[in-house]
């Protein structure tokens, strides 16, 4: 049964850490006493799959219900929407990344269409996943403070700002953006108190970080960072999809979404297995598929030499040998991949370091510095000195781009630059703020155009123009252009091109208000039918194979049990489904204790005494296996 948790309604709401993953989400806080740790469910997940599923009617549906119906509802079911964060409608790798459907209104921003005729941008789809991952914070702590919440180090600007824009609109205060592997060295430093070079490889589902920090009682110094936004287990999905699909021909959505689904799970089986053979089944056809771990190495070895590229990079930056490196700490669910450990291995003569499991250290470094920000508990002095990306700066003529501040830049920052005019007479300047390492203007990302006027004429070269860049610890930009003989000056908060504008993030935080208790109740009336929904399957399930079991009477108590329940669930009472569900749980229990009986029967048949613990043992695993028709929560 699930326990009703009190929280003290005087205490202070506590900080938390968000690692916001392309395919995993996770939430971490640091109690009053001891080391940071992950927030889990009743079932003990601390995964939360960034997924979001949407439906004609009620709210979205995230997690791992999204997760497991995605083949149902391919176009409405939204994975990995980090990789679509700040990016172009017109990008040609936007339309690659799943089968979606695309809205195609005017502005930049990526629009999905999805179900009941809804349209949504990548920073709605992750205020969902942030707004899931705050509340199962708020289950377990009461009131929840200010965010951290980690992106990876090669976001640019516009990715920054869409990720606060979705922490925004999900209710959740932004203590700092930072840095995934930042994240990670926080949280392993803590650990293991250890002090020198370290390299964070941090491969995650949709996105790739290099980094090269150094270590010393508490300061946290990041030397270079690299990677790249577009690169991840994704990808190593993709590849393999592209064989499943070549055996069951067809487009549809609904054939991709299973295939990288598929792939997904293959891809998963070969971490442990040398060899995987399976049986594909789709639309009622069935083909056999063996792959071996060889073959798959070798399909994703492309992906691998790319990431070693930025590995290699990052030591040229950071003007540093692999052999001056004392350890590296790999990140993210992707490096569990034996090929990745190995090249990994390859690449830098040294054996990765263990202790923190890869899938939770980015959150639980994140819950360090949002305990340390908002000044909670008596943790160790820690100083993060974190570096921009990309480089900044300004197109001057001919479409040539103007560094202001280079890439890897300890921030916070500020620096300045002095212009002057190209042109007799000229009363104005327009300014082209852009980032990227090209040496073009239109190679670089846009991020922000601005003129500033009022200037008297003058003649060509005369006129001074100081432009000044700051960027704060979050990564984001703001631009200041004054004009030294007069005084005139505009300053700028960059708004990418590829974020919201503040009337649509208010227009979207109204109608949120003005549907608050409209959404509640629907995600009530959803949450209950799912679990309803899933107690009633696993009850038919045990019938069928078990009914024998239940003497005239009892049956006919079940079966007038499922009858109610499903009747609830046909309605919009989540009270009555989840009283109509409890009863069902009630009138089952001595059912499924029987069940376990013939279980433990069925195994001891024919065993030996001496083997009576071992297969005891295993009794226990069928127990837990059918205990959903007697509870439902933990």
């Amino acid at each position: 049964m699930s326990l009703l948790q009190i929280h003290d309604p005087a205490a202070a709401p506590r900080p938390i850490g968000i690692d916001l993953g392309t395919t995993n989400s996770i939430v971490a806080y640091v109690p009053p006493s001891g080391g940071p740790v992950a927030i889990r469910d009743c079932d003990g997940e601390a995964l939360v799959p960034s997924v979001v599923q949407y439906r004609a009617q009620g709210t979205p549906v995230v997690g791992t219900t999204a997760q497991r119906t995605a083949v149902e509802a391919p176009a409405d079911t939204i994975v990995s929407v980090k990789r679509f964060m700040g990016r172009g409608a017109a990008d040609p790798e936007t339309r690659r990344l799943g089968p979606y459907r695309f809205a195609t209104s005017e502005g930049p921003v990526v629009k999905f269409a999805v179900a009941g005729e809804r349209v949504v941008t990548p920073i709605e789809v992750s205020a969902e996943i942030l707004r899931e991952l705050k509340e199962r914070a708020e289950d377990e702590l009461g009131p929840v403070g200010g965010a951290v919440i980690t992106v990876p180090a090669y976001f640019d600007d516009a990715q920054r700002q869409a990720t606060k824009d979705a922490a925004r609109l999900a209710g959740i205060t932004v203590l700092r953006l930072l840095n995934e592997p930042t994240a990670a060295a926080l949280a392993y430093g803590l650990a293991s108190k250890r002090n020198g070079r370290f390299l964070v490889y941090d491969l995650g589902g949709g996105t790739f970080d290099v980094t090269l920090l150094e270590l010393e009682d508490g300061v946290f110094h990041v030397r270079a960072t690299g990677g790249d936004s577009q690169l991840g287990g994704d990808d190593m999905d993709r590849a393999l999809a592209a064989e499943l699909l070549a055996a069951l021909p067809g487009e549809e959505p609904a054939r991709v979404r299973w295939a990288l689904d598929a792939a997904r799970q293959i891809k998963h089986a070969l971490t442990e297995a040398a060899a995987v053979e399976t049986e594909l089944e789709f639309a009622g056809v069935r083909v056999p598929y063996r792959i071996e771990r060889t073959a798959f190495d070798a399909m994703i070895r492309p992906l691998l030499e790319r990431t070693g590229r930025a590995v290699r990079r990052v030591l040229a930056d950071a003007e540093a040998r692999a052999t001056d490196l004392d350890g590296v700490i790999l990140v993210g669910g992707s490096t569990r991949v034996p090929a990745v450990r190995a090249y990994v291995q390859q690449i830098t003569g040294l054996s990765p370091l263990e202790g923190i499991d890869p899938d939770l250290v980015v959150a639980l470094g994140a819950a360090v510095q949002a305990d340390v920000l908002a000044g909670e508990g008596e943790r160790p002095d820690v100083l993060l000195l974190d570096v921009l990306p990309l480089s900044l700066g300004i197109e001057t003529m001919g479409g040539v781009v103007e560094r202001i501040l280079g890439r890897n830049t300890a921030i916070p920052t500020e620096a300045a630059q002095v212009f002057t005019t190209y042109a007799d007479q000229q009363t104005g300047f327009e300014i082209h703020v852009v980032q990227g390492e090209r040496e073009l203007a239109k190679d670089c990302r846009s991020l922000a155009r601005f003129t500033l006027r009022g200037i008297p004429p003058m003649a060509a070269g005369l006129a001074r123009l100081e432009v000044r860049f700051r960027v704060d610890a979050d990564g984001l930009l703001s631009v200041s252009a004054r004009e030294r003989t007069t005084g005139i000056e505009q300053t700028v908060e960059v708004r990418p091109t590829y974020g919201l504008s503040d009337e649509e993030i208010e227009g979207m935080l109204l109608s949120a208000y003005e549907q608050g208790e409209g959404d509640i109740q629907a995600r009530l009336v959803a949450e209950r039918r799912v679990e309803g929904a899933r107690v009633r399957m696993a009850t038919e399930k045990a019938l069928g194979e078990d009914g024998d079991l239940l003497s005239s009477d009892e049956r006919r108590a079940i079966d007038d049990a499922l009858a109610q329940l499903s009747a609830s669930l046909a309605g919009e009472d989540p009270r009555l489904m989840q009283a109509r569900t409890d009863a069902l749980e009630t009138v089952t229990h001595a059912f499924a204790g029987r069940r376990m009986d013939r279980a433990m029967q069925r195994a001891l048949a024919g065993q030996a005494v001496d083997s009576v613990a071992a297969v005891t043992q295993n009794a226990r695993g069928i127990e837990r296996a059918h205990e959903p028709l007697a509870e439902t929560k933990a």
